[in-house]
């Protein structure tokens, strides 16, 4: 009850100021309102990032407002950010990366504001980093031998450059270079989509990839709908991930474990096995540092493996 008294306090202040009324409050010079300063970021979150990361930030800033019984920036101290890690856990039951997401959003925010080492490496919240998942080479001929013609080269596609669900969704064959053997992942202002983290990149495409496209190309009007797989409207795909758990479900496999960024684990693990290195696999796959990357470098448990184990002690008596 006293977090949703505070909050309403915080929102009747904004709307107060909002309608030019002036404020006791605002005769005092010692802080920043803390209402205020979210507000603000907010705005600037808006106008500078995706609204998936606006719709981040928000959550993670209502949360704290419920969390934080104090009334300026200024005041915020270290008790109040593991109260807040608390609140995520205990009363909103999280879960241990997404506390640990909204934390980091509200260092963000607090950094932004000029305030800064409050918590020591130990207060941050801590969550267990699961392995990528990647498919096994027998789920995924199951899999595809259960596509048509069109969902087979859908989901090739997924697997064999490694894109993020929009970057498939928004791909044109503007992008698709197939005498280079290339796709080019930008910048598309007419869909209102762009790449993660602003990055534009160009990752190569096999040669049996290449000739489904061919294949593809010739048989659609590309200056009808430009678009690499369009609904009949020539709108985006949406249904992708649909479609993916309904072959799974035609395959007789467990549909639960299929999902879209499956295929792009295993296109960055898949390369690394084969000795991409890895600032390469980083540029393909879009990831701002090489910790992103270093996750997919996982060890392979396959049959090949045991193969090289079993050639290393070949020779021992």
């Amino acid at each position: 009850m006293a977090a949703a008294a505070r909050r309403h306090q915080q929102e009747q202040i904004l709307a107060s100021k909002a309608a030019g009324i002036r404020l006791a409050e605002d005769e005092d010079t010692s802080g920043v309102l803390l209402g205020d300063a979210v507000a603000t970021y907010l705005d600037d979150i808006r106008k500078t990032k995706k609204r998936k990361t606006w719709a981040a930030y928000q959550s993670a800033l209502s949360y704290f407002l419920d969390s934080c019984g104090k009334a300026r920036v200024s005041e915020v101290d270290r008790s109040d950010l593991l109260q807040f890690s608390a609140f995520l856990r205990d009363t909103r039951k999280l879960q241990p990366r997404t506390v640990y997401n909204k934390f980091e959003a509200i260092m963000s925010f607090l950094k932004t504001n000029g305030v800064r080492g409050l918590v020591g490496k130990n207060d941050w919240p801590r969550y267990v980093e699961d392995e990528p998942e990647i498919y096994e080479r027998e789920d995924l001929k199951k899999f595809f031998a259960s596509c048509n013609e069109d969902e087979r080269l859908w989901f090739e596609f997924f697997l064999m450059t490694g894109l993020r669900e929009q970057e498939v969704m928004y791909c044109t064959w503007f992008e698709v270079n197939l005498t280079r053997g290339v796709v080019t992942v930008r910048y598309k202002p007419e869909f209102g989509f762009s790449p993660k983290a602003y990055k534009g990149r160009e990752v190569p495409i096999p040669d049996k990839l290449v000739q489904s496209l061919k294949r593809r190309k010739v048989a659609v009007d590309t200056a009808a709908c430009a678009l690499l797989f369009p609904t009949s409207g020539c709108r985006p795909k949406l249904d992708f991930l649909d479609a993916c758990k309904a072959i799974a479900k035609r395959a007789k496999l467990n549909a639960e474990q299929f999902y879209l960024h499956k295929f792009r684990a295993t296109f960055a693990t898949w390369a690394l096995w084969s000795g991409v290195d890895l600032r390469t696999v980083q540029q393909w796959m879009g990831h701002s540092d090489l910790e992103s990357t270093l996750r997919y470098l996982k060890p392979n448990r396959g049959a090949a493996v045991r193969d090289k184990v079993n050639t290393i002690f070949a020779d021992w008596e």
